[in-house]
C-alpha cells in the first residue's frame, strides 16, 4: 500500500470516529441526562372531595395531575385523623381511571368534629416521581344526620318531558308520560317518534306545570342544610343520599356514578349546579341499595347535555336547555324551563315512585 493510501485510510477512520463521538456526546447532554422520555416531573394534586375548610362530607377522596402507581398509594400515604392527632381506621382505594385516591372509614365519623387529611410524599406517580410536599387539608362533619326531603313536584309528575320554548326530536324517540310547552307552542319529530301520554302544547296543563315546575326548581335551589360541596367530575364516584352543591358545573365521565341508598329506599339526592350538567359518552347514573329515580333531582343552573347511549336517573330540572345525543336514556323527566329539549333517538320513562 502506498504512503497515499494509507493516508486516505487513515483519514476516513479518523472522520468516523469524530462522528461517532459526536453523536455520542450529544446522545449524553446534560439537556437530558435520562433520555427523551424520562418524566421527572412531580405530581400534584387537582382536587379533593370534600374541599379544604369545608363543613360535612359524603366521601373522603384526592384527585392527582397524573396516574399513580397504585402501590404506593395506600393507608400509609393517605391518612386522616381527628378529634386531634387521632387516627381514623379505615381502608385506601385507588381509581385508575380517574387518578382518584379514596379513603373509607370503618365507622361514622364522629359529629361536629374536625377532621384532618394528608398525602403523603410516599405517594409516586409512575415513572416513581414522589410529591413535593405533603398535601394537607381539613374538614368538619355536621352535627347532626340531616335527611332531605322530597321536592315537590305537583302536576309536572304527570310529564315525562316539559320545555318552554321547544321540543324537536330527531330518529326513533320513546316518550313514555305526558309533554307539555309552554309558552312555546312547536313539538316536531312525532312522528317517528312515539309519545305513550298526551301532548300538551299552551294549553291550561301546561301552562299550571310550567309554573308548578318553577316553584319545585327553587325548591331545589334553596336547600342549604347540610350541603356538601363537589367539583368537577363525579364519575367513579359512589354517593349516599343528601344534598350536593357545585358553585360551577358537574360532569359524569371516566367512570359512572353509583347512587347508594343503603336500604333506605326512601333516600333522597339533590345536586344543585350552579352551570351545566354534561356526561359523556356511554356513562351511566347506577342506582344501588333500594335508591329510585323518582327520588333523585338534579337542579341545573343553565343547561344539561347527555352523551351519546348515556343511561341516566333522576328529575332535570335546567333552567335553560336540555340535549339527549343519539340513543340516550332517562329513567325520569326531562324539564327545560325556559329553553329547548332536543332529542335524538332517545327513551325517557317517567320513574316509577
Amino acid at each position: 500500500m502506498t504512503i497515499t493510501k494509507k493516508f486516505r485510510a487513515f483519514l476516513g477512520l479518523t472522520m468516523m470516529l469524530t462522528l461517532l463521538s459526536a453523536v455520542f456526546i450529544t446522545g449524553c447532554s446534560d439537556d437530558e441526562p435520562n433520555g427523551p422520555s424520562a418524566d421527572t416531573t412531580a405530581p400534584t394534586v387537582l382536587s379533593t372531595n370534600p374541599i379544604n375548610g369545608a363543613t360535612g362530607m359524603a366521601l373522603i377522596n384526592v384527585t392527582f395531575s397524573e396516574a399513580m402507581s397504585a402501590a404506593t398509594i395506600s393507608q400509609t400515604s393517605f391518612t386522616v385523623k381527628g378529634p386531634g392527632t387521632t387516627s381514623v381506621g379505615g381502608f385506601v382505594t385507588y381509581d385508575a381511571e380517574n387518578n382518584r385516591a379514596s379513603f373509607v372509614p370503618n365507622d361514622n365519623l364522629a359529629l361536629a368534629t374536625v377532621f384532618t387529611a394528608t398525602i403523603t410524599g410516599i405517594a409516586k406517580d409512575q415513572s416513581g416521581n414522589a410529591l413535593a410536599s405533603d398535601y394537607v387539608w381539613s374538614f368538619t362533619t355536621f352535627d347532626a344526620t340531616i335527611d332531605q326531603l322530597p321536592v315537590v313536584l305537583e302536576s309536572t309528575a304527570d310529564f315525562a318531558v316539559l320545555a318552554g320554548a321547544t321540543i324537536v326530536s330527531t330518529g326513533a324517540t320513546f316518550i313514555a308520560g305526558d309533554v307539555g310547552l309552554s309558552p312555546g307552542s312547536a313539538i316536531t319529530g312525532f312522528p317517528p317518534g312515539v309519545i305513550v301520554g298526551t301532548n300538551h302544547i299552551g294549553d291550561p296543563e301546561a301552562t299550571q306545570a310550567k309554573l308548578f315546575l318553577t316553584a319545585a326548581y327553587n325548591s331545589a335551589a334553596g336547600r342549604s342544610s347540610g350541603a356538601v360541596t363537589l367539583a368537577g367530575n363525579i364519575g367513579g364516584m359512589t354517593l349516599p343520599s343528601g344534598l350536593y352543591k357545585s358553585t360551577s358545573g358537574l360532569e359524569i365521565s371516566s367512570g359512572d356514578l353509583t347512587l347508594d341508598a343503603k336500604g333506605n329506599t326512601s333516600a333522597i339526592w339533590i345536586f344543585q349546579i350552579a352551570s351545566t350538567l354534561v356526561t359523556t359518552a356511554d356513562r351511566k347514573v347506577i342506582l344501588s341499595g333500594g335508591a329510585k329515580a323518582a327520588n333523585v333531582y338534579w337542579q341545573v343552573g343553565t343547561s344539561a347535555t347527555l352523551g351519546t347511549t348515556t343511561a341516566f336517573r333522576g328529575v332535570i330540572m335546567a333552567d335553560q336547555s336540555i340535549t339527549m345525543n343519539t340513543g340516550a336514556s332517562l329513567e325520569g323527566r326531562a324539564f327545560a324551563r325556559t329553553g329547548a329539549v332536543t332529542l335524538n333517538g332517545n327513551t325517557i320513562a317517567k320513574p316509577t315512585l
